[in-house]
């Protein structure tokens, strides 16, 4: 399934209807009474929060140091709404330092993780959430305890820890603060059950939806329906995935949340451009790109430069189609394999908080040792013999332990290498190493060539035979490719359907004819034993000569190739060098150079 494309601010907060909490706003003139009234809305009513942190400004030396930390606490909060998280950062840090308020540095720190996990800063993230939860016993304020617990569901759900998120949601919904709704509970709640493909996933997710609808949490609402609505459009319904996202777009725009905005707008260029509505799929592109969070890379971000390469492209527009592959490839590579990424950090922190623990106990038994060595005179010699060896034996079996869970992680740093459906390079990998090898080809102006490959018409073996077929058939196209590629060559998923080889040591001419060998041994499977079955790929092939050294630039040149071999009529090899082209025939196929 695809990810939710951001975190949501998690505020977990005191809820008041908003008709009392306006009310109160407006009564209260003492700032101390606003501040509490601020902190119960920021969700379910930020413009009015906005607008009590004005109202407060003139009045912070009133508060006495605790609420002005607390003033303080909000500002770096709306600070982080709004997305500026290199302002928020040092922010919260400063509250996180106070020594006025332990319940307030418990929050700040929450809202931290979220901002470290938005960053992609996973490893940071997990650390700090591991002594986050370690003050969870310490901590009485309910409304505290709630943020902390939807940080850790938030942070498990983006690493694929389903199930343990869904015990952090059950600890939020069981401990719910006066006035507090179930909201926040349940949606972690069905995130954990979407995410982990539970069979009640979609009530969960209407449940929650309803509730949050039904205490003004939009925010938290929207998040969810925009989720639903690209697992619409991943199914193929963009009139459905539309009506939803046009229903909420008002409320979205109304509540501020750049990311959020960023994510409706995406996934409505995408509905758009399936429907064939360029003009719309356009309009709602540039919108996400101008509501993302600037200097991120986030799905949002690199799905409107597909989307506006797609439209330039169908537009006849080859100059700015070129310019949007180049920013949709930067974007995607600034984004590459994020999920095995938070994966990969939540198995390494956990792992090094474990070892840290072994290690403290291991110091502990030497000093055990050496104390009770120091202690001994010669007539406890023989009585204390006994104990020293099975302090020497618990010594050998933590040293042991240690060593196997540095085995472990080395081999997690292995598996977030590749791609879990066909063992070969994921798209993360896969850059890096072409990376290095392009690195070391340019010293020696040694030539080099990329290849894409696509499967053709790969959605029709989905929707004709089901995914479990369209698993196998990838599985299949990869074996068929593996004795054709040498140790030195690279071979990679890009995700989807799309492969991607590099080829060191490789010129123009050869590197055209590897292509074509690729696709004779692609055209000549039968996946099914039925023989019902057949595939075909379309491969696009760039080179260094014409397009230097850098694998991005490779990237979008063979892209671009592989376009024409698409609008050329699939199951082909066109390659793209020189600026030249001309057309000749390969054992049967066509092979545009």
């Amino acid at each position: 399934m695809r990810r939710l494309y951001g975190f949501l601010l998690a505020g977990a907060c005191l809820l008041c209807p908003l008709a009392a909490a306006a009310a109160e706003a407006g009564a209260a003139d003492a700032p101390p009474a606003l501040l509490e009234v601020a902190d119960s809305i920021k969700t379910s009513d930020h413009g009015t929060f906005a607008k009590l942190l004005l109202q407060m400004e003139p009045e912070a030396s009133k508060l006495s140091p605790q609420q002005q930390w607390h003033l303080r606490y909000l500002k770096a909060w709306d600070v982080a709404y709004y997305g500026d998280y290199e302002r928020a950062g040092p922010l919260l840090d400063e509250v996180i330092a106070q020594d006025v308020d332990a319940t307030l540095r418990f929050r700040a720190t929450a809202t931290s993780i979220n901002i470290l996990g938005i960053g992609h800063r996973y490893e940071e993230a997990f650390t700090r959430l591991d002594k986050l939860t370690s003050q969870l016993p310490q901590i009485t304020d309910k409304r505290a305890r709630l943020q902390g617990l939807g940080e850790a569901a938030q942070l498990l759900v983006a690493a694929g820890q389903y199930d343990l998120a869904a015990q952090y949601a059950d600890e939020m919904l069981k401990n719910l603060p006066p006035g507090e709704g179930p909201c926040k509970g349940l949606f972690f709640k069905a995130e954990s059950a979407y995410r982990g493909e539970k069979p009640n996933a979609r009530e969960q997710l209407d449940q929650a939806i309803d509730r949050c609808v039904s205490v003004g949490e939009t925010v938290y609402a929207n998040t969810l329906r925009a989720e639903l609505a690209v697992a619409d459009l991943e199914r193929g319904e963009a009139t459905q995935a539309i009506a939803v996202l046009t229903r909420n777009y008002a409320d979205v725009q109304h509540d501020g949340y750049q990311t959020l905005i960023a994510q409706f707008d995406a996934a409505l260029a995408k509905a758009h451009l399936s429907l064939g509505n360029l003009a719309e799929a356009r309009k709602h592109a540039l919108a996400a790109v101008q509501n993302s969070i600037k200097g991120e890379y986030t799905a949002p971000l690199g799905m409107a430069y597909q989307v506006l390469y797609r439209v330039a492209r169908k537009q006849g527009d080859l100059a700015a189609a070129l310019a949007y592959l180049e920013q949709y490839m930067a974007a995607d590579k600034g984004y590459l394999d994020d999920v095995s990424a938070k994966a990969l950090a939540y198995q390494v922190v956990k792992q090094q908080v474990l070892s840290g623990r072994l290690q403290l106990d291991t110091l502990n038994k030497q000093n055990q040792i050496l104390q009770l060595q120091q202690a001994l005179d010669r007539k406890a010699v023989e009585a204390s013999r006994l104990y020293i060896v099975l302090l020497l034996m618990a010594l050998g079996f933590i040293t042991l332990w240690i060593y196997r869970l540095k085995r472990s992680q080395l081999r997690f740093m292995w598996l977030s290498r590749l791609d879990s459906l066909t063992g070969i390079c994921n798209r993360k990998h896969f850059i890096e190493e072409a990376e290095t090898a392009l690195q070391a080809a340019a010293k020696t102006r040694q030539p080099a060539a990329l290849v894409i490959l696509d499967l053709d018409h790969f959605k029709s073996i989905n929707d004709t035979f089901g995914h479990a077929v369209g698993d196998h058939t990838l599985k299949h196209i990869v074996e068929a490719c593996r004795p054709l590629l040498s140790a030195r060559e690279v071979f990679g998923r890009l995700g989807g359907e799309e492969f991607a080889v590099l080829l060191p040591d490789c010129t123009p001419e050869q590197a055209l004819a590897r292509a074509e060998q690729l696709r004779a041994a692609i055209g000549a499977l039968s996946p099914l034993e039925s023989g019902e079955l057949s595939v075909s790929a379309s491969l696009g092939v760039a080179d260094t000569h014409s397009a230097g050294y850098d694998v991005s630039e490779l990237l979008v040149r063979a892209d671009h190739a592989l376009y024409r071999a698409k609008s050329e009529g699939r199951n082909r090899v066109v390659a793209t060098w020189m600026g030249a082209a001309a057309t000749r025939v390969v054992a049967g196929a066509s092979a545009s150079v």
